[in-house]
């Protein structure tokens, strides 16, 4: 993880942010912590080891804790809200708003020097003929996201299933959000709009007509690995599919693959990539926000 510290503390592994906060580790971890013995959790409370993955190192600091209703806790951020459901709030990073120099905050694949070859019609963003697939320059972890699409009118009914209208949204550059005409479009479960593409179906079909425009409005906490690879906390996903809840803090199993099991490999922060799969597909009104994590500090 780019600019953390992991720290193993009391069989459980967390994690420094930059300013000493201390995140929790995952619930099969502090499982098998209550399974110890008092004296092996007493002497492994003892030990911190800390463990520096990127270049930048952080001491280890105290953590602050607060009585229940504590008056000297600090008071959360005034962030402005939008006027509309769909807007970007005031703290919000706006990574297409419908001008031709959003474009410049994304790239073609891997390449920061490769633009974006997508076109900026009106509003809204299409992808040509052979374009390739788009990303953010900036990467990102746990964030919010909303994202407009629109899969294109006149596609003869003798293209179905997965060559219907396909693309994706994928999250740290990992992990995909399937797009889909999946209006009356049969193809497989876990493969439909709403999708995470590989692994869990959506709860419900909530996809409207093609030519009709479609959000995304997703909550995604990122996953975490100790110093060895090791997946220490699986990603989750909530999802907003056209305002209907479609996943609810779902565990994701893994790296999005084509016909192979999900499953993790390391890494840190990632951008947000827009899949071409050689259809018209057009974009709008994308912008996301940066979530900390959230550590209890009640006494």
């Amino acid at each position: 993880m780019a600019g953390r510290a992991g720290v193993s503390w009391c069989g459980v592994v967390r994690w420094l942010e930059p300013g000493g906060g201390i995140g929790n580790a995952s619930e099969p971890e502090e499982s098998i912590m209550r399974s110890t013995s008092n004296g092996a959790k007493s002497a492994g409370c003892l030990l911190v080891g800390l463990l520096v993955i990127a270049a930048g190192a952080y001491a280890a600091a105290e953590v602050t804790k607060y009585s229940v209703h504590d008056m000297s806790r600090p008071r959360p951020v005034v962030v402005k809200p939008p006027e509309r459901v769909g807007e970007a709030p005031a703290d919000a990073i706006v990574l297409f708003g419908g001008k031709e120099s959003d474009l410049l905050q994304w790239q073609k694949g891997n390449d920061p020097e490769d633009p974006a070859a997508w076109m900026v019609v009106d509003d809204y963003m299409v992808v040509p003929k052979k374009a390739g697939s788009i990303q953010t320059k900036e990467s990102f972890g746990s964030c919010q996201l909303h994202v407009e699409w629109r899969t294109p009118e006149g596609v003869p009914e003798t293209v179905t299933s997965q060559s219907r209208s396909n693309s994706g949204v994928f999250l740290m550059g990992t992990y995909e959000v399937q797009i889909l005409d999946s209006y009356g479009n049969e193809t497989y479960a876990d493969g439909q709009a709403g999708a995470m593409y590989g692994q869990h179906p959506p709860m419900v079909n909530v996809c409207r007509p093609a030519g009709q425009w479609q959000s995304y409005d997703i909550a995604f906490m990122r996953p975490l690995f100790d110093d060895d690879g090791n997946c220490v906390r699986k990603a989750r996903i909530t999802l907003f599919h056209n305002g209907v809840c479609i996943h609810n803090n779902l565990e994701i199993e893994g790296t999005t693959f084509h016909k192979r099991k999900a499953r993790y490999r390391a890494h840190g922060e990632g951008p947000i990539q827009l899949q071409d799969h050689g259809n018209p597909m057009r974009f709008r009104n994308i912008w996301i926000r940066r979530l900390p994590e959230e550590p209890y500090l009640i006494k």
